[in-house]
């Protein structure tokens, strides 16, 4: 299997080049937030899910951010964390259709709750996004 791993870059270089890139000023905003109180927590997230996962071959961003988008969803308790993925979505060439099919496809095997949870969250990312035009 090939490996991601860059030795000329620094999992945490690599991962802050992912999060600017796939969830833009979001994203920083989480990182700043977690450097106040768990500077380690906002390194840890930068360096793994963004250095390491997202960098692996196999996948392309939009197909990541698909199953995270749907893995979010169906968790039904991580609202903060949809938003910022649905924004990344959209930052990686999701349509607005595409990711509210997404979120109905997991009414089937999360739950109505589950996915009602998650249009809300759709709808607030989307206007937001209106909004900004």
């Amino acid at each position: 299997m090939k490996s991601a791993i860059n030795d000329n870059q620094s999992r945490f270089e690599r991962g802050l080049a992912n999060l600017k890139k796939i969830d833009g000023e979001a994203g920083e905003k989480v990182i700043e937030g977690l450097k106040q109180i768990a500077p380690d927590l906002a390194r840890y997230t930068i360096e793994y899910p963004f250095g390491d996962i997202y960098n692996r071959p196999g996948l392309d961003l939009r197909s990541r951010e698909i199953s995270t988008i749907a893995a979010l969803t169906a968790m039904g308790n991580a609202e903060p964390q949809l938003k910022v993925h649905i924004q990344a979505g959209l930052n990686v060439g999701l349509t607005k259709e595409e990711i509210v099919e997404i979120i109905i496809q997991m009414s089937v095997y999360a739950g109505f709750p589950a996915a009602l949870n998650g249009i809300k969250a759709a709808k607030e990312v989307f206007e937001k996004k209106q909004c900004e035009k």
